[in-house]
Parts: C-alpha cells; sequence; structure tokens
C-alpha cells in the first residue's frame, strides 16, 4: 500500500477551524507539549547527572530549564506548521489550534519567542556549545523534521528521531562543556529506540496515516518491511544500552537491568514480527516507554548515587 506525493503534499492546503476566542493559559501551555517536555527534562537530567565531574546546582537547574523550555518551544512550532494535519487526526484534533482555542500565528509567535530566550540564556549562563546543541535541535525538529521530513519521507521516524535524542546530550555538555563519547552513546539509545517505538504505533494507526497523507514506513513500505526494520533497530537497542556499563560509566547493577530490557525488547518486537495480531504491537509501544523510562531513570540513581561517594 503506497500513496503519492501529490497525496503528501495535498494536506499543506487543508482548513483549520478559526479561533473561537478565550483561550486558557492550559491552552497555551499545552503548545509545549508538556508530556514531551517532561521526558526531556528527565533525559537532560539524567545526561547532566552521569556526566563525569561535577556541575554547579543552580546552573544545573539553570540549564535543565533552558532545554525543557527550548522543547516546548519546537512543540508549539510543530503545532503551528502541521495545524491542518493535526484537525484531521483523529489523535490531535483537540489540540489547541484545530480546538479553535488558539490562533495559529500565536503558537508562532510563542515558538520563536522560546526559542530565543532558551538559547540565549544557556549560552550566557551556562556554556555556548551546549546552547549551540539546543538551537540545532529546535530547528531541526522544527523545520528538518516537521517541514521537510516528515510529510515526504519513510524515514521521518529515523532522521527526525535524532531532535528527541539530543537533550541528554545537551545535559552533558552542559555539565562537561564537551561532547565525548558517552554523550554520544546516551544519544544513540534514544535515537534507536525510536523507530520501533514510532512504528509499532504506526502499525496501528496505518490506516489513518494513509488517508491523511503521511508516508510512515507501514504505508509505504508494509508492515512486513516496517517489522524487519524494527527488528534490527531494536537488535541495536539491546547492544548500545548495555555500552553505559561496558564503558564503565555506571556500575553492574545498570549493566543486569539493561542487558534484561535489551532482551525483552528484542523478544516483543520478535512477537510483532512473526505475528498479524495488533495486541503484540500494543503492547510492545506501552514496554518502550517503560523501557526507555528504566534505562534513564538507573543512569540518574547510579550518577548521582556516584557523586556522592
Amino acid at each position: 500500500m503506497g500513496i503519492s506525493q501529490s497525496e503528501v503534499d495535498a494536506g499543506r492546503g487543508a482548513a483549520v477551524p478559526g479561533w473561537a476566542g478565550g483561550a486558557a493559559v492550559s491552552d497555551y501551555f499545552a503548545l509545549l507539549k508538556p508530556r514531551v517536555m517532561s521526558l526531556v527534562v528527565f533525559t537532560a537530567l539524567a545526561g547532566m547527572v552521569v556526566a563525569p565531574g561535577s556541575v554547579n546546582p543552580v546552573l544545573g537547574f539553570v540549564a535543565v530549564l533552558c532545554i525543557a523550555v527550548g522543547a516546548g518551544a519546537s512543540g508549539a512550532l510543530n503545532m503551528w506548521y502541521d495545524a491542518d494535519l493535526d484537525a484531521r487526526m483523529e489523535r490531535t484534533k483537540n489540540r489547541p489550534i484545530p480546538g479553535g482555542r488558539v490562533p495559529r500565528n500565536d503558537a508562532l509567535g510563542l515558538g520563536l519567542g522560546l526559542s530565543v530566550a532558551s538559547v540565549v540564556t544557556l549560552g550566557l549562563l551556562v556554556d555556548w556549545t551546549a546552547a549551540a546543541l539546543l538551537a540545532f535541535t529546535v530547528f531541526f525538529y522544527a523545520v528538518v523534521y516537521t517541514m521537510w521530513l516528515k510529510r515526504r519521507t519513510p524515514q521521518n521516524i529515523v532522521i527526525g528521531g535524532a531532535a528527541g535524542a539530543f537533550p541528554p546530550m545537551i545535559g552533558w555538555v552542559a555539565a562537561t562543556h564537551s561532547i565525548d563519547l558517552g554523550a554520544v552513546v546516551l544519544f544513540l539509545i534514544i535515537f534507536l529506540w525510536t523507530p520501533p517505538h514510532f512504528w509499532a504505533l504506526a502499525l496501528l494507526k496505518s490506516e489513518e496515516y494513509a488517508k491523511n497523507g503521511i508516508p510512515m514506513m507501514p504505508v509505504v513500505a508494509g508492515p512486513r518491511r516496517t517489522k524487519a526494520e524494527m527488528m534490527v533497530y531494536s537488535l541495536l537497542l539491546a547492544v548500545a544500552g548495555v555500552a553505559p556499563w561496558a564503558m564503565g560509566m555506571v556500575g553492574p547493577v545498570y549493566g543486569l537491568v539493561s542487558a534484561i530490557l535489551g532482551l525483552a525488547f528484542v523478544a516483543l518486537t520478535t512477537a510483532v514480527w512473526r505475528s498479524e495480531d495488533p495486541v503484540w504491537c500494543r503492547r510492545l509501544y506501552g514496554y518502550s516507554i517503560i523501557h526507555l523510562f528504566v534505562l534513564f531513570a538507573l543512569l540518574l540513581v547510579e550518577g548521582s548515587a556516584a557523586g556522592l561517594v
């Protein structure tokens, strides 16, 4: 099952409901994608804590806050550009813009303003290399992924997933003022986790994606090819997951748990690959969230413990 380029581009002209007025503060906050922000804060903090050396608590707080605001800015820019698409998707049709509660240009202004504020503040108060990475992350998510990749290639999640993988690296750089191999490993964990996580959902929502002209992998290449690529990423993720222990960044508890989590991820992906039952996609999608949370929670705990020794 495939879609044409004309179908992909057609969505840009779709109408978006007008603003009905009376937007609440919560509507503007929703533009920042708070659930995504919470994950960004969590992984960025883990990257900062597990990094060698120590960071001033006040500067550490400023860095995490700036990273969170930058992530929120990316979310607002994404909702501004994708408002037409959000209005047609069941999962997103009640967001502030398609729901008619926030004017589209307000989202643009909010996103641009927060982007500049977060990057400049992080550079002036903490580290300009970390600020440059944050600026690149916002640009990558808002422009490269949202405006270019999302509607044009089935590799949208693979390439665009880099934006979600940068926060722990930014946290690491904020603490060490350099990009080391450890930062790259943390980046790779999230980068490799992203395709099987989102493709599990895409397999469940493939008809809706096809209807709205989004070239997700199951729509363009079919379920079988998607599941095969999910297996490859899951195997690579299992290896990357234990790398922090192998590199001496954390202790054996993390090493053991990450190995078990990696094997479970591969086992669930294998079940998805072998079965046509959508229940396995749902289980993998749910498990993948737990998987990433536990990995970075352990990094945070062991990094904090090491800092107290």
